[in-house]
């Protein structure tokens, strides 16, 4: 178990970071190739075999690397390429509209972690439900389509919007308490690293994307979501 989280993160993404910054990927986020991940996930999430292929393959076709090796390998920041991978609402960054669209942003984070709940965990008050989660995405959206002029409402951020949200609740979900517990959450989302001084666990069973894809209707179900 690799429980020492070193170095900044280096995408737009607190999950892929988490795993760089644990040492499950390298931790410089170069030259990243789909077996590390593929293993990563597995080892420190749980995922399933495969469950990255489909957003690496994606990578790949939209010929946003920049490594020496492009159809192969990519770095984690060539994630940061604005509505290729990377959309507008990120719950963690800014849009690309106000300079950085790549490195945590405290101004964004902390009117989410107030929404989820972050600021205030006790024993009887330690878990992010789905419906507070759906709520706390949707007051995001909401929120930066307002203040963004050149908010890039796409296909693609429409698809996204809810099924990012999905996955960090799928990734420390507890299956026992049907939530994601708030350290856990927090530390992944406002730390870019994996909770094990909270202690986390990857849980016994293993987390597939058909489970992602559930709990991502159920997000939307929340808020009323429409394709």
């Amino acid at each position: 178990m690799l429980t020492l989280c070193l170095a900044p993160g280096r995408s737009p993404c607190p999950g892929l970071n988490a795993l760089a910054n644990h040492g499950y990927l390298p931790r410089d986020g170069a030259n990243i190739d789909y077996d590390m991940i593929n293993h990563a996930a597995q080892a420190a999430y749980n995922f399933e075999d495969g469950f990255y292929i489909d957003a690496v393959n994606m990578v790949f076709q939209l010929n946003i690397s920049t490594t020496n090796k492009p159809s192969k390998t990519f770095h984690l920041r060539d994630l940061a390429r604005h509505d290729q991978i990377e959309v507008d609402g990120s719950l963690t960054r800014n849009d690309i509209f106000f300079g950085d669209d790549l490195h945590f942003d405290a101004t964004v984070f902390d009117p989410v972690a107030r929404d989820l709940g972050l600021n205030t965990i006790s024993r009887k008050d330690k878990y992010v439900t789905v419906e507070t989660a759906a709520k706390a995405t949707k007051h995001r959206l909401d929120l930066a389509k307002r203040v963004n002029p050149e908010f890039n409402a796409s296909v693609h951020q429409h698809q996204t919007e809810y099924g990012t949200t999905a996955l960090y609740l799928l990734t420390v979900w507890d299956e026992q308490q049907k939530a994601a517990p708030k350290h856990w959450v927090r530390a992944l989302l406002g730390e870019d690293r994996i909770a094990y001084r909270e202690g986390y666990n990857k849980g016994k069973s293993v987390k597939t994307n058909k489970q992602v894809s559930a709990m991502t209707q159920a997000v939307r179900a929340v808020v009323g979501w429409k394709p």
